[in-house]
This record gives structure tokens, sequence and C-alpha cells, in this order.
């Protein structure tokens, strides 16, 4: 299983600023993964709330989850609180964003959670949670 969260306002995909995050949905890009990766299971986490963020990475590391891509929104920027449970699990977690968030305003330059990371994919869309996904089987995580 590869648990696939989103953080804040990412339910509003296809509908805000779409000039940086495009016009694709959530339920869209959800779709578009389970069916190029037919063989995988993944379980879906969006939510406005750190807290239930947090208790989906602590469920991902209790049910041994292969790996965890994580888009944590505006969490990015500020909670330490997430780069603590990021830190605190086994699952190789990958931090996603749909824009480049190094080419935004200087507040979204910095992400508190990306050292706790195995790497991060920015500024590429929705096929950042695709090559997420690729590199977690390349380690070996889940069958290619």
């Amino acid at each position: 299983m590869i648990l696939v969260l989103n953080g804040p306002n990412l339910n509003l995909l296809g509908t805000r600023d779409p000039e940086h995050y495009g016009s694709e949905t959530l339920a869209s890009l959800e779709e578009k993964l389970a069916a190029t990766f037919p063989d995988l299971t993944f379980r879906w986490v969006q939510s406005n709330h750190q807290g239930v963020l947090i208790d989906a990475l602590h469920e991902a590391h209790a049910e041994s989850a292969h790996g965890v891509i994580f888009n944590p929104g505006g969490y990015t920027h500020t909670s330490v609180a997430l780069h603590d449970a990021v830190d605190a699990i086994d699952p190789p977690v990958v931090e996603v964003h749909l824009s480049n968030i190094h080419a935004r305003e200087d507040f979204r330059r910095t992400s508190k959670v990306a050292p706790a990371c195995v790497g991060q994919i920015s500024g590429l869309g929705p096929a950042g949670y695709l090559l997420a996904v690729q590199y977690i089987q390349m380690q070996g995580a889940v069958s290619a």
C-alpha cells in the first residue's frame, strides 16, 4: 500500500489558482495514478487539518505502508509537527508539489517537511505524483 496524502486546499484542485496548480482535479489525479499503476494499492487522504495528516502518517507506519507521497500544501512552510511525524515513521516519504515552490514567493521556498523526507519533487505538476510512485518502486518497496 502507498499512502497518497494531500494537505490543505488540495481538495480545490482544478479551481484554485490554475495558473500555479493546473486544471486537473484531485479526483482525476487519483484516477490517473490508479490507472497508471493498476497492480498497486493506494490509500488516499486529503485533509485541511494538520492532526488528520499526522494521524494518516502514523497509520501508514502502523500498516507497514510501502511508501508515502505527501503534498503538505501550505503546511510545508510552517509545520514542525508534520516534519516530526514524517521523521518518526518507517515508510519512505516523498514530498510532492505541483508548482515549483522554489520559484514562488519567498515564504514558499523553504520546506519544514523536506529534511525528514527521502526527496522532494516540485514544479512538475501531476507528473510529480507519478514520479514519486516510480521512485518508491525503484527502491524495491513495491514491485514495478
